[in-house]
């Protein structure tokens, strides 16, 4: 036991946990760990920290658990799915813009009434060879539009990736959540409740980019913590014939096969949306702080600059470079057809740019293959400009203030049908009532609103603990969020926030598990956790199944619609 210990009782180290230093005697350096904490807990060593934190008796009912949630996700999601049978919202331009993009290999334009036309099943003369303006990358198009040849041009076709993706999406939540808190019952939990949350089941069965961004973030975000892992435990194997410990900087890893995987997922997030910029530069940073902590824990001095230069430095070919080459590659159909643009966009507001691409036409391979990327960059510029200033005055009935997406201030109606007539369609109303159909894009109110409960009790923690898993959900709460408020003077809707909901759900696993406590099986405190936490779920899950019929197009009477608008913002 080291000198801060003695008469029985721990002075608090600088971090818990980390190498702590005795005293110079006999110019010897000697490396200790506390034995405890001022709370009386035994400290582990890096070593043990580094170790996987969820380890099952039978791994295989974890995955068949694990599937079996999923599998329940993507009934919920995949049944009734050509209903409405009409274009929803942003369905419009998204859908039209697939089935051209998967055909042409560049977005064009359509004929006027070409929505009547498709949902008749006449897709004859309806696209046009001149290009449209491309306001979004191509990746979750090109999703769409992959389910599209699958199944046809109508509702199925162009909903069943965003169905699948949305599917997935509980799959990836799971494993986050479960290696993150190191149990398998409290991912488990997690991924129920994105099971039953009503704004991640509605984007699942709407042709719109979004539940692709979230997916693709998630993914991203991941794998960067299986990195966090795999790092520490190539540290702890590094330093088992050291004694625990590493001199000097410590070993160049460079070759880091999660952070690989994270490069891409990131270039396909970027490559869906462009607001996943956001959250890969603050993830970067934590990646740095992460590595360096590791680096710390092992008895590295300055570990963070060192890991800024061993670690952070190389990880730039990673989270940078790879992602960007994974963005131009996801543009190839663009590029493929530059010289459609250029000719066609000359005389417009691009004319700047275009004009000379057109008088002075390249030959060859590079040449062209430069002008081509010399006029997508060009296009960037405009669609930015397009993005941050002629939206300006625009307005829209559904637009909402990102200060209130967490509590669900603004939902977004993306379809309704009102006045149906008693007995038509199976209307049941009395009196003089009328039935009505609706979908909404209205989160869970009982996760969402704990959630966000959640994620300021996460920032508590995050600070006080000096816990590492409250930060991914206070980062990502933060930089999927936070970056709206630039943007609050046109119109931007609170669906946006599907990209925010895995971090909020994730800090409200972290909370429930909290609330289940430590304490053994069987224990009265464990009882009453269990008790609380359970009955958590139990109210979301119920909630999410009485909001259901307005996700879904269900019928329902005037007075029973009503019973679930539960505030005046929300119609």
């Amino acid at each position: 036991m080291s000198r801060s210990c003695q008469s029985g009782r721990c002075a608090r180290p600088r971090r818990v946990g980390a190498v702590a230093r005795a005293d110079v005697e006999e110019e010897t350096v000697s490396v200790t760990t506390l034995s405890r904490t001022a709370q009386g807990d035994r400290v582990p060593t890096a070593t043990e920290r580094a170790k996987p934190r969820a380890r099952d008796l039978d791994p295989v009912i974890s995955w068949a658990a694990t599937l079996g949630i999923t599998f329940i996700a993507a009934f919920l999601r995949l049944q009734d799915l050509s209903k409405p049978s009409s274009f929803l919202f942003d369905e419009t331009y998204y859908a039209k813009d697939a089935w051209s993009l998967v055909h042409k290999g560049y977005v064009s334009g359509y004929v006027e009434g070409a929505d009547t036309k498709i949902l008749a099943g006449d897709l004859h003369g309806l696209w046009t060879n001149d290009p449209s303006m491309v306001v979004h990358p191509e990746v979750g198009k090109w999703l769409i539009g992959l389910g599209e040849l699958i199944f046809g041009m109508d509702p199925s076709g162009w909903r069943f990736a965003p169905a699948i993706v949305g599917s997935l999406m509980v799959f990836v939540m799971i494993r986050l959540a479960r290696r993150v808190t190191g149990s398998t019952m409290l991912g488990l939990v997690a991924g129920l409740l994105m099971t039953f949350d009503g704004l991640q089941l509605v984007l699942s069965r709407l042709a719109l980019l979004d539940i692709f961004q979230a997916f693709f973030v998630l993914c991203a975000v991941s794998c960067l913590v299986a990195d966090r892992d795999w790092f520490r435990a190539r540290l702890a194997r590094l330093a088992a014939d050291t004694n625990g410990t590493l001199s000097g900087w410590g070993p160049r890893v460079l070759w880091r096969p999660w952070l690989l995987a994270t490069g891409v997922w990131w270039g396909l997030a970027i490559g869906t949306k462009w607001s996943s910029i956001f959250p890969l530069a603050a993830f970067g940073i934590l990646f740095w702080l992460w590595s360096s902590g590791a680096r710390r824990s092992f008895g590295i001095r300055w570990a963070w600059v060192k890991s800024a230069l061993i670690d952070a430095a190389p990880a730039l070919l990673y989270v940078v470079v790879l992602p960007l080459i994974v963005y131009v590659v996801s543009w190839t159909g663009w590029l493929m057809h530059a010289d459609v643009y250029e000719q066609h966009l000359s005389n417009t507001q691009y004319g700047p740019y275009w004009g000379s691409y057109i008088k002075t036409d390249a030959h060859g391979f590079f040449p062209e293959l430069f002008q081509s990327l010399r006029s997508l960059w060009h296009y960037h510029h405009d669609v930015y400009t397009f993005h941050t200033h002629f939206l300006n005055d625009a307005h829209h009935v559904y637009q909402s203030n990102p200060l209130g997406w967490l509590v669900l201030n603004r939902p977004v109606g993306v379809d309704a049908q009102l006045d149906i007539a008693q007995g038509a369609q199976g209307c049941d109303a009395t009196g003089s009532e009328t039935c009505l159909r609706q979908v909404i894009l209205l989160g869970t109110p009982a996760l969402w609103w704990f959630a966000t409960i959640a994620f300021l009790w996460s920032a508590v923690c995050w600070i006080g603990k000096r816990d590492w898993r409250y930060g991914i959900v206070v980062v990502g709460v933060l930089v999927t969020w936070l970056p709206w408020l630039r943007y609050d003077d046109r119109p931007i809707f609170s669906y946006y926030a599907i990209v925010i909901e895995p971090f909020l759900i994730l800090g409200a696993v972290l909370l429930l598990g909290e609330i289940l406590g430590r304490a053994a099986p069987g224990t009265r405190r464990r009882r009453i956790g269990a008790i609380a936490a359970g009955a958590i779920v139990v109210t979301i899950a119920v909630n999410f199944a009485w909001f259901w019929p307005i996700y879904t197009d269900g019928l329902l009477t005037e007075s029973e619609w009503m019973q679930r608008i539960w505030f005046s913002r929300w119609i």
